[in-house]
């Protein structure tokens, strides 16, 4: 009895190995196409569009594209496979999973949990009735997932907004900047009342500053960020400089995936 407990044990320990051993490995994009069935330009233009998303909303939308999912329902089969990548924000769950078997004929939408109020499943099955289904018939698969990562992005968004440039400004502002502006501006009024009239290199006739103490409070403001108004001093902020790109994919963040979505087929 004690032998039957443990052949039966391991032949479920190599169930689950063998299924793990068939999940795709976590890519470095967001779209990710085992066929080539997407042209590399149809790629780039999907990959930069979802890394723009990721970008501005923190939430993230995955693409996969693979031959067939075996003898696994699609669903589970793509909940395994946001779970197994981490798509989304760890702690948010705010990722998204379009995963299309082309060889089964079946495509599948699967939601975290942090997304789930934004992307019901009536929302998922709509955009695969609506956007997907009708271009797949037509082997149009390029404009099927654009346009469902269209819709996918207009209802996510608003759902979790990303840190990243309010981490930014809380470093660029630091404490000592603010004090030194302070004592800068308690320097300047006590130069304005105890000598007026006399202070126009401070304050012209009209009231105004002087361009030199607006440079010097600007200089201290926007040190850290790289520099203030026209005196940028770096481009570490993004400001000026050409408008570079965000530098591509930075990763999943290791969202997790409830049960949320829905599949069908063309």
């Amino acid at each position: 009895m004690f032998k039957k407990i443990i052949l039966i044990c391991c032949l479920v320990l190599c169930a689950f190995y063998a299924f793990s051993q068939e999940l795709p490995a976590k890519p470095s994009t967001l779209i990710t196409d085992y066929t080539n069935t997407l042209s590399e330009n149809d790629k780039q233009s999907l990959e930069s569009k979802l890394v723009a998303f990721d970008d501005s909303t923190s939430s993230q939308i995955a693409v996969l594209i693979i031959r067939s999912v075996g003898q696994y329902d699609i669903n589970d089969y793509a909940q395994k496979v946001g779970r197994s990548w981490g798509i989304g924000q760890k702690g948010k769950n705010n990722g998204v999973l379009l995963l299309v078997a082309l060889g089964d004929r079946k495509v599948s939408i699967q939601t975290g949990y942090g997304l789930e109020g934004g992307i019901p499943d009536v929302i998922t099955h709509e955009i695969i009735q609506n956007d997907i289904v009708p271009r797949f018939r037509s082997n149009d698969y390029y404009g099927g997932i654009n346009a469902a990562v269209d819709d996918l992005m207009r209802y996510a968004k608003g759902e979790y907004k990303s840190d990243k440039k309010a981490q930014q400004a809380h470093k660029n502002i630091h404490p000592g900047n603010i004090f030194a502006l302070i004592v800068i501006v308690i320097i300047i009024l006590i130069i304005v009342f105890r000598g007026r009239g006399g202070g126009g290199h401070i304050i012209d006739s009209r009231g105004g500053a002087s361009p030199f103490w607006w440079f010097l409070g600007g200089t201290i403001l926007g040190r850290e960020s790289g520099g203030w108004g026209g005196f940028s001093g770096g481009n570490d902020s993004g400001w000026g400089g050409g408008g570079g790109d965000s530098g591509g994919f930075g990763g999943f963040g290791g969202g997790d995936f409830g049960g949320g979505g829905s599949s069908g087929s063309w």
